[in-house]
């Protein structure tokens, strides 16, 4: 699902796309549209998509793409009704044409839309304290409480029977039914994700969502940033303590636990029933199996098969990690 709150301002002729990336290619499908930039497995024929690193080979077998930004050493991975346009950096380029149909996605400025509670049509619906603001394109469902001096940002929708605690600030969210929000929260606002290039820094256009399933609670203080090209998901009745941080496009299966100070970074896939100690630190773009138990203090830096125990750094199995520390 892409962010349905970012207006996607293509479809754009493939040779404009070429022309932005400053690319010299003779070709025959100038005139072809391209509807939109998406990731290799929710692209359809009338996408763009990304190819930059061999760890996805499989998947972008399978894309059904019709343009691909990649490497020329990647470029034989994809199907052959899959065109590569070979560039030289392929993020910052993703970047680039992301920017192009997502312009509205780079920067994450205050909100302006915002109203006090009072006036608008949510004051008799939901129970609040004080300080409250609420942004455009808001929905809210029943039996509904929101704390003291908390910011719903405009796109946000919030389900039936949940619990918005005070000094939160919400944007660019979905949240399901039964959902607690604890104090201090910060969901929806732009990734750390960014290039440097020629001593500047680049930002890179976040277009997902933060998507929480339903009977979840989020602790204090906790940070959880929406996807940039796809979504940063908390899977239903998955519980995370106070002062833990999600990254981009993370996503955390089903009834899993998640102790204090954890850090997720971008694009890591925490399966179901999977229970994190605190402190433990999981590297970018990894795959943690079902049923797994992480140690405190672990600091995982490769994926973890299911029904494993692990702790230590870098993070071994547990009868391992005791052996060598007796």
């Amino acid at each position: 699902m892409s962010n349905p709150f970012f207006k996607n301002h293509g479809p754009y002729k493939i040779s404009k796309i070429i022309k932005s990336l400053n690319l010299n290619i003779d070709n025959s499908y100038n005139e072809k549209k391209v509807h939109d930039i998406k990731d290799l497995v929710s692209s359809t024929k009338n996408d763009i998509t990304f190819l930059h690193s061999k760890k996805y080979k499989d998947i972008a077998k399978k894309t059904k793409a019709s343009f691909c930004l990649t490497t020329n050493a990647l470029k034989t991975e994809l199907p052959e009704s899959c065109i590569a346009l070979v560039v030289e950096n392929v993020l910052v380029s993703t970047s680039t044409i992301t920017s192009m149909f997502y312009p509205d996605s780079i920067n994450d400025n205050f909100d302006e839309t915002v109203l006090s509670i009072d006036d608008t049509h949510f004051k008799d619906k939901v129970s609040f304290g004080k300080n409250v603001l609420i942004g455009s394109n808001v929905s809210i469902g029943s039996n509904c409480k929101i704390g003291h001096n908390t910011i719903i940002e405009k796109n946000v929708v919030i389900g039936d029977n949940c619990l918005i605690g005070s000094n939160n600030i919400i944007r660019n969210t979905l949240i399901k039914n039964y959902v607690r929000i604890l104090d201090n929260c910060t969901i929806g606002k732009h990734g750390f994700g960014f290039f440097p290039i020629k001593n500047k820094n680049f930002r890179y256009p976040h277009i997902g969502i933060v998507l929480i399933e339903d009977n979840c609670e989020i602790g204090c203080g906790a940070t959880i940033d929406r996807g940039s090209m796809s979504n940063t998901i908390i899977g239903k009745n998955t519980y995370l303590d106070n002062q833990i941080h999600i990254a981009h496009n993370v996503k955390i299966g089903e009834n899993s636990i998640i102790a204090g100070q954890v850090g997720i970074a971008g694009s890591s896939i925490i399966g179901n029933n999977v229970k994190i100690g605190g402190q433990a630190g999981i590297s970018g773009h990894l795959k943690i199996g079902n049923n797994v138990e992480i140690g405190g203090g672990s600091g995982v830096i490769r994926d973890i098969p299911e029904n494993t125990k692990v702790m230590g750094y870098p993070a071994k199995n547990i009868r391992e990690f005791l052996r060598d520390n007796k």
